[in-house]
């Protein structure tokens, strides 16, 4: 029947699967060993999940060309998972450009944050602008992101600290939600620093007791639908017992546990997500051995930020450790105003460089991992039959083109696709 099915990707030269027995997240034997088919296709049906997966000549017996409504002969590429992004800040007005001068002349990020600037710089321009203002370079933000790649991505508030821009940076991530093809989590971070005129125990106060009451209500409406709770718990911003506090409250209204933690001083921020059961945790530059335990027992996913580190110049997150310690790896671009980097084929190079991981564990942990730590690997991270149909093509006979050539993926990603739906195609892409 005509139109029977959405779309067929016939003939790829690679198809990498990452996963094929529906696991959830991959820890570091299973990293090393994706699972990739060689001149294979993939059939996407009408309500945008993958329905066949395997060898072309295969899929080719048991489907008709007639039955799709279109087909890309994928000869001589490869065909991936979208990509997933577990970590950005891509909703706030006023960049701060003229600080990486501070930070390349040697100010730290504390002496910038001291300084008026940092968070609070950002957080002073994004609560003057209008939603519609933000509305905009947010989606402006998110097609970068889907033309390199990235087909889910994490999304936090967190340039409000009051409840009125808090809710303004969620509306503009829900409206992005329903009206834009990308993916999105989008996580509650009214916790990333300690507003103006508050101590930390006061600004915990008005999040328990006045901020989380109202996305409750919020999300239970259907106005916003917010998955992710976060907190910065960091030396001068919140500490222990009041991140306790805050994450505790958000788990109590149905929210995950994604948090900053042990980045420039080791908080233990790993221990703690441990105890509360935390979906994942993010930065880790400062974990404790002790830390790295709690989280392989507890399956909190580490999402590692290679590009923050190297812009701040931080000692590399352990990722080989980590990997040896069974904890679920995953990386994030975390991308905002600081770190200006949306871009996962970079992120992953950058892991495989300074973080010493492999092509096959940064691929991993850029797909299925960062899915586990969004709580979204049942659908998402890997090509598997039921699963959306989110894929990117790349026109190179070798998948690893994709991290190898450092800053590439422009001239490497021929599609981007989103439910079976072509989204981008480069008509830039000029074969080899």
């Amino acid at each position: 029947m005509a139109g029977e099915h959405r779309l067929l990707l016939h003939n790829a030269q690679q198809l990498v699967l990452i996963c094929t027995k529906g696991e959830k997240y991959l820890l570091q034997a299973g990293m090393q060993n994706l699972a990739v088919l060689d001149n294979a296709s993939v059939v996407i049906g009408k309500d945008g999940c993958i329905k066949a997966v395997g060898h072309a000549d295969a899929i080719h017996q048991q489907f008709s060309e007639a039955s799709f409504e279109k087909i890309i002969d994928c000869s001589g590429k490869c065909i991936l998972p979208g990509l997933v992004d577990a970590h950005t800040h891509p909703v706030w007005a006023g960049d701060r450009v003229h600080e990486f001068a501070m930070k390349l002349a040697g100010a730290s990020y504390m002496d910038i944050h001291q300084a008026g600037g940092g968070i609070h710089f950002t957080v002073e321009h994004t609560q003057k602008a209008s939603e519609e203002e933000l509305f905009n370079t947010f989606r402006h933000r998110l097609l970068r992101m889907l033309r390199a790649g990235t087909t889910l991505a994490e999304c936090k508030s967190g340039y409000g600290l009051n409840l009125e821009t808090e809710l303004k940076m969620l509306r503009v991530i829900e409206q992005a939600r329903r009206l834009l093809d990308s993916n999105i989590s989008s996580t509650y971070c009214g916790a990333h620093s300690v507003p103006k005129g508050k101590n930390a125990t006061e600004a915990t106060d008005d999040i328990i007791n006045n901020h989380l009451p109202k996305l409750k209500e919020l999300n239970l409406s259907g106005e916003i639908h917010v998955n992710n709770i976060d907190v910065f718990c960091e030396k001068g911003v919140f500490d222990l017992n009041c991140t306790r506090r805050i994450l505790q409250a958000g788990k109590e209204i149905g929210l995950q546990i994604n948090f900053h933690g042990d980045e420039l001083h080791p908080m233990k921020s790993a221990e703690l997500g441990g105890e509360l059961g935390a979906q994942a945790i993010s930065h880790l530059e400062e974990i404790s051995d002790e830390g790295i335990a709690a989280m392989a027992s507890a399956k909190c996913a580490a999402v590692l930020l290679p590009t923050t580190a190297y812009m701040l110049r931080l000692k590399q997150p352990q990722a080989r450790r980590m990997l040896k310690e069974g904890v679920i790896v995953a990386l994030g671009s975390d991308f905002n105003p600081n770190a200006y980097c949306y871009s996962m084929p970079i992120v992953m190079h950058l892991a495989c460089v300074n973080m010493k991981m492999s092509m096959n564990e940064a691929l991993a942990a850029a797909t299925i991992n960062a899915a586990y730590a969004l709580g979204r690997s049942d659908m998402h991270g890997s090509i598997e039959k039921g699963k959306q149909g989110d894929l990117i093509i790349i026109n190179s006979s070798r998948w690893e083109h994709l991290i190898y050539q450092f800053g590439g993926h422009q001239e490497l990603i021929e599609y981007v696709i989103v439910k079976g739906k072509v989204i981008y195609k480069n008509e830039s892409v000029m074969g080899y």
